[in-house]
């Protein structure tokens, strides 16, 4: 119970809550102002719970379709705690529970129906390619911001991330695999035409949570040669509160000997570093370049508060678990 009430009063739990809530919205609004009118199937749960459907009529055996999305949840659902660990597995169960919900709050918000108002409008793009293109960007949107906090909406992203997590690829591409196959099942079901489609637009859903999920992990690499490196070394350590290594560096053209400064940090405290280097009026050789993926010691924004001030030497040890992200 104290676990759970210090939870409660953690900035980071609410910031992952409102990132939930939000990332839900985008995915709720995607799936019910596009998907659900054009009738497009692409590689999600539901199409696949579609195409077994069909098939399993065709043989004379009925399963309503929302009965086999529950199923199919269920069972990656344990999938998720089994493979992934209990934290996705909670907070998956948690956004397949709301996702439901937020598309009736979206109905009672505004009925997609209220956009068809031409006569033979059947989708609110009333084209399936339009339909295409703004549900995949609305969807990869909120697959990027759940991914980040480690959830999911269920269903095949389950599957991504396990696919992510023991081969390695990329998330992005994860999703476009897993969702291509569900894709390929619809030609039992769909004219060749809306496979096409769906196949499209799950590739581009794959290219668009790798867009969004690399810019949300976007760090700084930050590389600066100057004769006041102390000064640039002391504010990067105590008042951004990142690490850095030291090179010693000699220049090609003049043989000049100095350090060389290297640092990873955020676009925020990039800017403040450039800002302490032009108020100083520091003379400094400064190149910098994204960096989409870092792994090991980071520090979050609550543990850098707390250190900030603190004079590091080398026999400081860092809490590790309170500081890797």
């Amino acid at each position: 119970m104290e676990k759970f009430l210090k939870l409660l009063k953690s900035v980071q739990f609410w910031k992952e809550v409102i990132t939930m809530i939000l990332g839900l919205l985008a995915g709720a609004a995607a799936v019910y102002y596009f998907l659900l009118p054009s009738k497009i199937i692409i590689g999600t749960i539901s199409g696949l719970a579609m195409i077994v459907n069909s098939l399993l009529a065709a043989i004379g055996v009925n399963i309503k379709v929302s009965l086999l999305v529950f199923l199919f949840n269920a069972l990656l659902l344990i999938l998720a705690y089994t493979l992934l660990g209990s934290e996705i597995g909670i907070k998956t169960t948690i956004a397949s529970l709301l996702l439901g919900p937020f598309m009736e709050v979206w109905e009672w918000i505004y009925p997609y129906t209220k956009f068809l108002t031409e006569p033979g409008q059947y989708s609110v793009m009333n084209d399936p390619w339009l339909d295409l293109c703004c549900f995949v960007l609305l969807l990869g949107a909120s697959q990027a911001f759940l991914f980040r906090i480690n959830a999911s909406t269920g269903g095949l992203d389950v599957v991504a991330l396990i696919v992510n997590k023991f081969m390695h690829m990329d998330i992005g591409t994860a999703v476009t695999v897993s969702g291509g196959v569900i894709c390929l099942m619809a030609v039992a079901i769909n004219p060749f035409r809306m496979v096409v489609i769906g196949l499209i637009g799950t590739w581009i859903n794959g290219l668009v949570v790798d867009y969004f999920t690399a810019s949300l992990n976007k760090r700084k690499r930050v590389c600066i040669i100057s004769s006041r490196h102390e000064e640039i070394r002391d504010y990067i350590i105590h008042d951004l509160v990142r690490g850095c290594s030291v090179y010693d560096v000699e220049g090609g053209f003049t043989g000049t000997k100095g350090k060389e400064i290297q640092s990873l940090l955020t676009q925020s405290e990039f800017a403040k570093l450039m800002e302490y280097v032009r108020k100083n009026k520091i003379q400094a050789f400064i190149t910098a370049g994204n960096c989409s993926e870092v792994y090991g010691l980071w520090l979050p924004t609550s543990t850098q508060k707390k250190l900030r001030g603190t004079q590091f030497g080398p026999d400081t040890v860092l809490n590790v678990t309170e500081t890797e992200e």
